[in-house]
Order: C-alpha cells, then sequence, then structure tokens
C-alpha cells in the first residue's frame, strides 16, 4: 500500500516560474496576503452537522480590524469570479475564517455568503508553494478541469472544487442502491491513470472530490483533485497511483466486481488518448511551464534517483535512468502517450 511518511517541504517560488505565472495571467496584486491572515487573536473548533471535529479552526480577529479584513477578502473573491468586478461585492458578506493546522500549507477558508438569497462559497488563501502551483497548472491544462488560481509573492488564492469529498462519499453513498457502479469504476481507473502520468501524488480518499451529474437517462461521475502539494515529490512509483491506497480500498473493489483486465485496458487507453490530445492543444504552454519544472529544485536527489528506476522499469525504457531533475521525469511520463 502507498503512504507518505513525512511532510513535504514548502519549495519557494523561483525566476523562471514566476516569470511563467505573469505571462499566463497568474499573478495578481491582492490587497491582504497570507500572512496577514495568521493576525488572529482567538478561534475554536469547526464542527460538522453531526458534532463532529473537522479539524478546521474558525478564527477571529480584533474588531477594529474586521472591516478591513472582510472588505479585503471580499476584493479577492471579485478578482476570483468576477475578473476583478467591484459590482459583484454589493451583496457579499464573509460569514466565517477557517484554518486548517493540520495541512502542509496552513490554508485558511473563506466562506462567502450573499445577503439577498443565502446562497454561499468558498475560496482559500493558502501559502504559495511551487509543487502546488506547478500541480494546479498541470490539472488546468492536462485534465477535463479548469483551475482558477492566482499568485502575488508567498500567497496563493485558489477557488473552491465542487464535490462530495472521496472519504465522505465512499462512507455514506456507495453502499447504496443508486450508484451506478460501472461509471464510477471508470472514472477512477481514469483518474487513476491522469495522476500517474503527470505524477500527481497523495491521492487517496482524503484528497478528492467526486462530482456527480445528474445526465438524461443516469448519471455520470469526475474524480477531482483538490490537493496538489504532492505533485512530483515523492520516490515511490505507488505514491503517484490512487489504487494502491488504502483509503481508496472500496472503489477499487468496486472496479474489480464490474470490469475484466480488458475493460480496465481499455479506458486506460482512452485517458492516454484524451490526455495526447491536450498535452498537444497547449503544447507550447506545456513545455514552458515543464522547463521551470526541470530547472527547478522540487524534491530530493534520494526521491528522483528512485523514480526514475520506477519508472525505467514501468515503461521498460532505460532513457528515464539518464535524468536527474523531477521536471524531467515529468516531460517523459507525460510523451509516453505521444508515442
Amino acid at each position: 500500500m502507498a503512504e507518505i511518511s513525512r511532510k513535504k517541504p514548502v519549495f519557494s517560488i523561483n525566476d523562471e516560474l514566476w516569470s511563467y505565472l505573469k505571462k499566463y495571467d497568474r499573478e495578481v496584486d491582492l490587497p491582504i496576503t497570507y500572512s496577514e491572515l495568521l493576525r488572529y487573536d482567538n478561534s475554536i473548533p469547526l464542527l460538522d452537522r453531526d458534532d463532529e471535529d473537522t479539524l478546521w479552526e474558525s478564527v477571529f480577529y480584533a474588531q477594529s480590524e474586521m472591516e478591513e479584513i472582510n472588505n479585503n477578502l471580499k476584493k479577492i473573491y471579485a478578482i476570483l469570479r468576477a475578473n476583478g468586478d467591484l459590482s459583484v461585492m454589493e451583496h457579499l458578506y464573509i460569514e466565517r475564517i477557517d484554518l486548517c493546522v493540520y495541512g502542509n500549507t496552513k490554508p485558511f477558508r473563506i466562506r462567502v455568503v450573499n445577503n439577498i438569497n443565502d446562497n454561499f462559497d468558498y475560496f482559500y488563501v493558502k501559502n504559495a508553494d511551487a509543487s502546488r502551483i506547478y500541480g494546479l497548472e498541470l490539472e488546468h491544462l492536462l485534465s477535463p478541469n479548469r483551475m482558477s488560481f492566482f499568485v502575488c509573492d508567498k500567497t496563493l488564492i485558489e477557488e473552491h472544487i465542487i464535490g462530495i469529498p472521496g472519504d465522505m462519499f465512499i462512507n455514506k453513498h456507495l453502499d447504496k442502491g443508486y450508484i451506478n457502479e460501472i461509471r464510477l469504476a471508470k472514472e477512477f481507473v481514469k483518474f487513476n491513470e491522469r495522476c500517474f502520468l503527470r505524477l500527481l501524488g497523495d491521492m487517496h480518499s482524503s484528497n478528492f472530490v467526486i462530482d456527480v451529474t445528474p445526465d438524461f437517462d443516469d448519471v455520470s461521475y469526475r474524480i477531482r483533485a483538490i490537493d496538489f502539494d504532492q505533485q512530483s515529490y515523492e520516490g515511490r512509483k505507488t505514491i503517484y497511483m490512487p489504487k494502491y491506497f488504502k483509503q481508496n480500498n472500496p472503489l477499487i473493489d468496486l472496479g474489480m466486481r464490474n470490469m475484466t483486465v480488458e475493460t480496465m485496458k481499455q479506458y486506460q487507453k482512452e485517458e492516454r488518448s484524451l490526455l495526447a490530445i491536450r498535452l498537444r492543444a497547449s503544447y507550447e504552454q506545456i513545455n514552458e511551464l515543464l522547463r521551470s519544472m526541470e530547472n527547478d529544485v522540487i524534491s530530493s536527489s534520494k526521491n528522483i534517483n528512485q523514480l526514475k528506476k520506477d519508472l525505467a522499469n514501468h515503461y521498460k525504457d532505460d532513457n528515464f535512468l539518464k535524468f536527474t531533475k523531477m521536471g524531467e521525469l515529468v516531460k517523459a511520463s507525460l510523451e509516453t502517450v505521444l508515442r
């Protein structure tokens, strides 16, 4: 089974990645930063509807600062959702600011509510990490999903990714009769293939959501990663394959009940073909991103040496053994779909 032994270090953004972010409009000026949100003076545990601890804390600030903080957070939401159009702020208010104290980047989650209809949304303020930015951008370019995020100095702003958390889905929905097991199993195979090809690690059930969409005669499923801290950092191949995490075993069992080996291979080929289409469509931009990864330090020599051996064995290609940077391994892995 796959397992990560310790937390990954936070990597700073190098000059080449900054140039990429500026060129593709990922860098913006923000009215408030991650470090400024750390100046809260009180917090309480955040409980769910069943009064269970969510491992998030709701934080509070001095009364003299609250109005300015809330206005600045609404401005960020306008940048994220309306291209900076501040008119959307008129009916919005910040209901809650939560802090995840156990996460790698200790993110803040901001709950924004519309005064008129009580509709709500979330976004995240995080400590910027180069690994996570590479992961977000690769997800944007190579997956079926578009990602909205911005960076300012050491602050990263991310949209909320809608879906049922994987662990919640497994515990509360998977054994219900209304689940289309074949479609869900197919999506997990494709998700596993996407993660492995672009070397996104640590995709156990707490780090992805399942987006359920009604169709005209059934439902469809899409599994979406929500945590990109482990983009091409670990050394073992199994870390990049969701099928090896014990937390995902119920989804593995689903596939074993509903698919043959031949069917599974067919779905893997489908996903590789789709990824190849996306790779060709954004080839120049992806190459710019990969060049930055190749010139960046986003892992340890030990991890790189282990992973290149695993990939050489997996692909039966000794060319992987010549690489010395994690970005080179990501590029070589992606290029296997173009052969």
